[in-house]
C-alpha cells in the first residue's frame, strides 16, 4: 500500500465500530470529497474497507448503485461488470480498470487517501 501523505488523508471515520454502523458489509456507497469532482464508491466486506471510483469505465453508471460479491468485486448494476476492489482490475479484461484509493487504519480513525 503506498505511502499516506497527511496533506491527502481524508478522515472517513473514528473508529472500526463508527464504519461498521455507517457501512453495510457488502453494500456500495457514494462519498463525495470536498474539492473533488469525481464520486468515490466507498465498500466494506469481510476483508476491510475499499475505496474506488464511483464511475463504471464502460458506460459511466454510478457502482454505488451496484452490489458486491464474496470475491471481494464491484459489480456494476448496468451490465454486471465485475471489478475487484483490491486492484480495481476488471474481471475479464473486457473495459479499463478502476482507480483505486488506499483506505488506512489508524489509531484515531479510519483515513482515506486521494
Amino acid at each position: 500500500m503506498p505511502e499516506f501523505s497527511p496533506t491527502r488523508q481524508h478522515k472517513l471515520f473514528d473508529s472500526i465500530a463508527a464504519a461498521e454502523q455507517s457501512l453495510p458489509l457488502g453494500k456500495p456507497q457514494k462519498l463525495w470529497v470536498t474539492g473533488r469532482a469525481e464520486a468515490i464508491c466507498l465498500v466494506r466486506t469481510r476483508k476491510g474497507i475499499f475505496a474506488v471510483s464511483d464511475v463504471c469505465p464502460h458506460l459511466g453508471e454510478s457502482l454505488s448503485k451496484g452490489t458486491t460479491n464474496y470475491l471481494n468485486e464491484v459489480v456494476c448494476p448496468w451490465h454486471s461488470y465485475r471489478f475487484s476492489l483490491l486492484n480495481g482490475q476488471e474481471c475479464t479484461n473486457r473495459t479499463s480498470n478502476l482507480k483505486t484509493f488506499p483506505v488506512k487504519v489508524q489509531p484515531d480513525g479510519i483515513y482515506l487517501q486521494l
